[in-house]
């Protein structure tokens, strides 16, 4: 009976080998196939009889190479191949958004020490890009609609750009005229920027109202809000960029390093402790974001901020502010502001209070300062061991640069606000299900794929500047301007002015 069976079960495969052989399939995978499956069947059967076939393994043994540890070879070997595909091309891709990285932070240095005119040919050619980027994405969403039954539809588009150009930087080149003595000649023509900027503004707005069509004014007017909202993001935001070059290099290089460092940060934050502390989603519109790598990239973010805010004031071209309109770069040289001259401070005395002494003792630079004779006037201190001598307070001098407190906001800003325009990068993407605005950067998308936080961070340095560190912009060279706008008896006037504040009555 035994051997009969195999005997049986080769005739019945003969005809299904025959066939095989005549499709050109050999039929020895398929012997040793269903070999291993009577003998599988076999240990079964015997196993459901509580005894093994002689030779067999145990089912409770491993082999040498299952008892081994995991090590990430052999655990990349176990992979599948769509496995092990998505891991190279995971990493594939850090390497290129890293070269890419490199490339453009080289790129960047190498401009700011061509000279401020070339920093800002940067920011306006970044401008240009970034509304393209923005006005396609709608533009490829509605091609058909657009293409077929809106007339000069990309010719408004661009022309709403331009004029938005001219009246934002035709103000920043009338303050520059004005602040360069060398260029007062140009000031009659200056003075007819604004009445330029409505002119244009008004024939763009008219030129749009008249390519309305009739079943389509519902669908344009949402394309124009559109296309307001764009310029809002790109030249309403970076409209006083170039005061903050002008201003010092430091008010545009230390925001935008600072931006860089918290986006890097709160990514490598969120790969290594995302979700194992905050399991709650940070924000819905962009999934992949944790509480983690927020909280990482803030951290990193200031304490990154107060070292190379004082690494930067060192150099006075970054410091200096200037409005000399020169295409070939010369050493600056000018008194620096008294932000980036290093200080003395005194650590609040009131905050060591709450603390327990033996805690504060462990803290460098901390000193206890102590009465004499109970004399509160009479202050020094403390020595271990005199009598006379009765606490006061806790003293504790910092030498910091004032650049450095600034640098806190700034990084707290970055931080806690900036991420926010990328969050609403993410949320146009995902309404018109894109992957990024374009692939002009490799590894990295387009560019407002890297400068979405860039631009409420511009607006932001400006407005700061102008609270906190220097409220006007006044010189001898506006000075002079206004001068020359005087009559002759508001001249006699000013002089007389200026001669009693400089004789101090």
């Amino acid at each position: 009976m035994s051997a009969a069976g195999p005997s049986l079960r080769r005739r019945r495969r003969g005809p299904s080998s025959a066939a095989d052989e005549s499709a050109g399939v050999s039929p020895g995978p398929l012997r040793a196939a269903l070999s291993d499956d009577s003998t599988e069947h076999t240990l079964l059967r015997s196993s459901s009889n509580g005894e093994l076939p002689a030779g067999a393994p145990s089912p409770n043994r491993q082999s040498p190479q299952q008892q081994q540890p995991p090590t990430p070879s052999r655990m990349r070997r176990q992979m599948s191949g769509t496995a092990v595909s998505r891991d190279e091309s995971r990493l594939r891709k850090i390497a290129t958004r890293a070269a890419s990285g490199l490339v453009m932070i080289g790129l960047f240095a190498a401009i700011l020490l061509s000279g401020h005119v070339y920093v800002c040919a940067l920011v306006f050619v970044l401008e240009v890009l970034l509304f393209r980027e923005l006005v396609t994405v709608r533009y490829h969403a509605f091609f058909d609609r657009i293409d077929s039954t809106i007339p000069l539809f990309r010719t408004t588009q661009w022309m709403w750009f331009w004029v938005s150009i001219f009246y934002a930087y035709s103000e920043f080149a009338v303050e520059m005229v004005k602040g360069d003595t060398k260029w007062h000649y140009l000031l009659e023509y200056a003075q007819l920027a604004p009445m330029l900027s409505f002119c244009l503004y008004t024939g763009t707005f008219v030129l749009t109202i008249a390519t309305m069509q009739a079943g389509h004014i519902k669908f344009q007017l949402n394309q124009l809000c559109w296309t307001i909202v764009v310029l809002c993001l790109t030249v309403g935001q970076l409209k006083y960029i170039m005061h903050n070059i002008y201003n010092g290099l430091i008010w545009f290089t230390l925001p935008i390093l600072l931006v860089i460092t918290n986006d890097i940060m709160a990514y490598f934050s969120g790969i290594t402790c995302g979700r194992k502390f905050i399991h709650r989603t940070f924000v819905e519109l962009s999934p992949n974001k944790t509480w983690e790598g927020f909280i990482g990239g803030g951290i990193f973010t200031v304490l990154c901020g107060w070292y190379l805010s004082r690494f930067l004031a060192r150099w006075k071209w970054m410091t200096c502010p200037t409005n000399q309109l020169t295409l070939f770069p010369h050493a600056l040289d000018c008194e620096a502001e008294n932000i980036f001259h290093e200080a003395t401070t005194y650590f609040p005395s009131q905050a060591f209070e709450l603390l327990p002494r033996a805690f504060i003792r462990l803290w460098p630079n901390v000193v206890e300062m102590c009465s004499v004779d109970g004399d509160a006037g009479n202050l020094t201190a403390c020595i271990s061991g005199a009598g006379n001598q009765k606490h006061h307070h806790w003293e504790m001098a910092l030498s910091i640069v004032p650049i450095q407190l600034h640098a806190i906001s700034l990084s707290l800003f970055a931080s806690l606000v900036a991420p926010f325009g990328g969050f609403l990068a993410s949320a146009i993407k995902r309404a018109y299900g894109i992957k990024d605005f374009d692939s002009i950067i490799p590894g990295h998308g387009g560019l407002m794929d890297r400068f979405d936080c860039q631009l409420i961070m511009a607006l932001a340095t400006w407005v700061h500047y102008n609270t906190f560190v220097k409220i006007t912009t006044v010189s001898v060279s506006k000075l002079l301007y206004m001068y020359k706008l005087l009559g002759e008896e508001e001249r006699r006037d000013f002089l007389e002015k200026i001669t009693q504040l400089s004789s101090g009555k």
